[in-house]
């Protein structure tokens, strides 16, 4: 089942939210904004059962996906430096900080083999 993307409408009484307390010449913030998330969601949601438990965020989990390759790190590294950067959590589509991981980090390895072999034709 698709998971659902963080209700943006929602924001803290009492805080402002990621986008007014983080610098936005920052790269991830800018790359945060270019990425066309709408359009990657919707060509994923095909990639997901209409059964079962909901899935994590399609933006969390690509974003996750991007700041490994980014910074050459492994599974568990990237979801521990999502926990200590606030531009990473930005880039999922938080909108307020979190202080507890997003996903085990066996969710990514999940993922990651879950697209590519449903999006990867097979080579005879």
């Amino acid at each position: 089942m698709k998971g659902k993307s963080p209700d943006s409408s929602q924001t803290s009484f009492l805080m402002n939210g990621l986008c007014e307390q983080l610098n936005p010449r920052h790269s991830i913030y800018q790359l945060s904004k270019i990425i066309d998330w709408e359009s990657l969601e919707n060509d994923f949601t095909r990639l997901y059962s209409r059964r079962g438990r909901p899935a994590k965020p399609v933006r969390l989990m690509i974003s996750l996906l991007l700041l490994k390759q980014l910074h050459d790190l492994s599974d568990d590294q990237v979801v521990e430096g999502w926990i200590e950067n606030p531009y990473w959590q930005l880039l999922s589509g938080e909108h307020e900080l979190q202080w507890s991981a997003p996903v085990a980090s066996s969710d990514l390895t999940h993922f990651r083999k879950s697209v590519l072999v449903k999006r990867v034709p097979r080579v005879s």
